[in-house]
């Protein structure tokens, strides 16, 4: 979270004044229909929070009315497409230097269109200093919110809605920044705010916090003795001296002492024993670098032994460090880091907080809008619209050390529904989604950027391609292509910028791109087509099924599935062959498929398992649209169906690539249902259920999944869960540990993948798993 001095900043024409270099739009985005606004003033930097409506497109579906006709005509699509415009609620979050208040608060009041906010939250010791300049030029009354309040508050939201908000630091690693996941429950924790002294508070619960500790030893002291010692006046110059000092030089150290370890302490020779120790002895200068790293390690320490004590004192593993003293600075964060390990031996963990410069103003915009109840909602990080978290190399100058010039963004949506954990993940806390931490992973990492980046001119062909009657759709691709793009270079350089980079972070940022340029559904039509073309197929197909034996049919259904999954417009060797040869179809996909034994194959097993009691009831989470989930899915489901099992057929809540939605879903399955008995009495008695995920990416995140969802799944007790697609399962939950029995199944349709799990294109994994008793 670098921000640059004053001095740092670039220029540019069409900005705020002659020395902002993004264009103003860019920064304070969606104004005209802002609603309400907080702010948070700190000694040189200003957080401001506002809550605003984003209007977009979105692909509605729906059947066609036959009031008044005879019959469907044979070539019609199954359902009719609509593009509706919808509006939904974003928290934009906007950080700058105070330099640019006063341009930046005339910007605005000139583009605050009728605006029902008349006050305006503030927090942060800046609040008093700059409350009239505030109301003089928004013509809104300051309310000021304590600051302790806020910070509690801003933390607490920033922990359950941004899952990779935590990271710990390690110097020297490749990378520096390791994400937490998501921890279900994020309390109880100890928040260390470093400001100009140290706050200590622990929080227990989202409205229960106290205040237990402190001290006076802070940034502060460490900016007025820097300054006194070295004559620079400037915190990140401040800084930037330390990174480059030799602490030794000043700091007696065990070994200055004792001529090397002590033994019987267990001290090592190289821990200080006294800070500015050799300065009282020797006769000499010392550099401005040295006394700066040397104040920095004592102050530090210091802050690291104290959080360590009271992390002890009430039985807490997790401290969170905040305030205008760490701001992402390696050399802050490094130290603070060792200092923790050291006097806690490892047992208490220093986290920092990749959004922690805005939790004032995230906790002082909550206080004003506690009557919409944000809190009831889940959020997610847009990508799009956030800046990333920089590596701020102690080699750079400060000032070189900005983002877009000054400026630093935080964008938020609010998701139409709760997200909770499943519940039958075997641990949640220890849950991680994803099968690969690409920010770990080099080869992998540049393999994946190269994939997308080849990938962006089909994507912007078939964005075009998806609104035929649109004059400006080609603009738009192109705004999208150069967004997208800007980001997977961002992302080349630092791969931590949005926490752990990971394919599925890298198809989530695209499908934010392509909703920012109102391309809300690419596929849509594809979609339509495919569905209408496996509809006209699914009762030849379950014919076929039902003629074979038993034993057979079981091993056709899960041939079905695997072939379905390959339909995947997502995969560059399948799009290739869709595109280039229109009648390949579900018969030409199982002649792809990898010859048993699979690749991963415990289907013996699952045979075995079929021939005891049914399931009570499987959840089934979908991937594709058409074949996959009309001749791979619903067969499968029919035949558990058959069986006695009931079954929450579970997709998408939003678009992405070819896979099916859940609106799309209760179309087909609608059809199903008429062509089929099996499917119409589960309809109808609701042994079938179809329900939405929460989710709108081509990947599974079982830790953000919809609430209602969660709540079917124990009521029905789910004792089998299927999750199918490379997306699903492989790319994530492919080492997930549920708490019942589970299929994961894919085809391997990335050759590169394949091979890295020892296999080819088309290779299969079946990988079915009973939970250890």
């Amino acid at each position: 979270m670098a921000e640059c001095g004053a001095s740092g900043s670039g220029s540019s024409g069409d900005s705020l004044d002659k020395s902002i270099t993004l264009p103003p739009d860019e920064i304070f985005r969606n104004l005209e229909n802002a609603k309400r606004f907080a702010i948070d003033i700190g000694g040189s930097l200003t957080k401001l929070a506002y809550y605003s409506t984003v209007q977009h497109k979105v692909a509605k579906v729906r059947s066609f009315d036959h009031s008044g006709k005879d019959t469907e005509q044979d070539h019609e699509p199954p359902y009719e497409i609509s593009v509706q415009e919808e509006v939904t609620a974003r928290l934009h979050f906007v950080k700058f230097e105070n330099t640019y208040i006063e341009a930046c608060l005339d910007f605005i009041k000139d583009h605050l269109v009728n605006t029902e906010t008349k006050v305006i939250q503030a927090t942060g010791g800046g609040a008093y200093k700059f409350k009239d300049l505030i109301e003089e030029k928004l013509q809104l009354k300051v309310d000021k919110e304590d600051v302790m309040t806020c910070l509690i508050k801003g933390c607490n939201f920033v922990l359950k809605n941004i899952p990779h908000e935590a990271f710990v630091y390690q110097k020297d690693a490749d990378p520096e920044f390791r994400f937490q996941t998501n921890h279900p429950n994020i309390f109880p924790y100890l928040l260390v705010n470093i400001g100009s002294g140290v706050s200590i508070v622990k929080v227990e619960t989202e409205d229960r916090f106290e205040w237990i500790g402190g001290s006076s030893i802070g940034g502060g002291t460490f900016w007025g003795l820097g300054a006194l010692l070295t004559k620079t006046k400037k915190f990140d110059e401040l800084l930037h001296l330390a990174s480059k000092g030799q602490h030794t030089n000043v700091d007696m150290l065990v070994q200055d002492i004792y001529g090397g370890a002590h033994q019987t302490l267990g001290l090592s020779g190289n821990l200080i024993a006294s800070s500015f120790g050799k300065s009282a002895t020797a006769d000499k200068e010392f550099s401005k670098e040295d006394m700066a790293k040397s104040l920095l390690h004592m102050i530090s320490n210091d802050i690291g032994q104290l959080a360590c004590l009271y992390a002890r004192l009430h039985c807490l593993d997790r401290v969170y460090f905040g305030g205008f003293f760490i701001r992402g600075h390696p050399v802050t964060m490094r130290t603070i880091t060792y200092s923790i390990n050291f006097f806690s031996k490892g047992e208490v963990q220093a986290l920092f907080l990749r959004h922690e410069g805005y939790l004032g103003a995230i906790g002082a915009f909550l206080k004003g809008a506690e009557q919409d109840n944000p809190n009831q909602y889940s959020w997610g990080e847009n990508y799009a619209g956030s800046s990333g978290l920089m590596s701020s190399s102690p080699e750079l100058c400060p000032t070189q050390r900005a983002r877009s010039g000054t400026f630093d963004l935080l964008e938020m949506d609010r998701l139409e529904r709760p997200l909770v954990s499943l519940p039958l993940l075997l641990d949640p806390p220890s849950y991680v989604p994803d099968t690969v931490d690409l920010t770990d992973d080099a080869l992998a990492r540049k393999y994946w950027l190269t994939c997308f980046e080849e990938a962006l001119d089909g994507v912007v062909k078939r964005a075009v391609a998806s609104q035929p009657g649109s004059v400006d759709a080609a603009e738009r691709a192109e705004k999208f292509r150069q967004k997208y793009w800007n980001k997977l270079q961002t992302l080349r350089h630092q791969p931590f910028a949005y926490g752990t980079l990971t394919v599925r972070s890298l198809l989530d940022t695209r499908e934010h791109c392509l909703n920012e340029f109102n391309f809300p559904d690419p596929y849509s039509k594809v979609k339509q087509k495919d569905n209408g073309v496996a509809l006209k197929c699914f009762q030849r197909v379950v014919h076929s099924l039902d003629a074979l034996g038993w034993e057979e049919r079981q091993l056709a259904l899960v041939k079905g599935l695997l072939a379905g999954n390959v339909f995947d417009w997502g995969a560059k060797a399948v799009s290739e062959v869709l595109e280039s040869d229109p009648q390949f179809g579900f018969e030409e996909a199982k002649k792809k498929l990898q010859e048993r034994p699979w690749l991963v194959d415990s289907y013996s097993r699952w045979l075995q398992r079929l021939k005891g009691p049914p399931h009570k009831c499987a959840l089934i989470f979908a991937d594709n649209s058409g074949v996959d989930v009309i001749l791979g899915v619903f067969p499968f489901v029919r035949e558990l169906l058959s069986r006695g099992t009931e079954v929450i057929l579970a997709c998408n809540s939003g678009p992405a690539l070819n896979d099916v939605t859940h609106s799309e879903a209760l179309l087909v399955a609608e059809r199903v249902a008429a062509m089929d008995a099996v499917v119409r009495s589960a309809l109808r008695e609701e042994r079938l259920l179809l329900v939405q995920t929460g989710s709108s990416s081509p990947c599974l995140d079982l830790s953000r999944l919809d609430k209602g969802l969660a709540v079917l799944v124990r009521e029905r007790g789910a004792d089998l869960v299927v999750i199918e697609g490379m997306g699903r399962a492989v790319h994530t939950n492919y080492h997930a540990a549920l708490r019942c029995e589970s299929l994961k199944l894919a085809v391997l349709k990335n050759s590169w993948l394949a091979e890295r799990l020892g296999g080819r294109l088309f290779s299969v994994i079946f990988k079915y798993e009973v939970p250890a008793e």
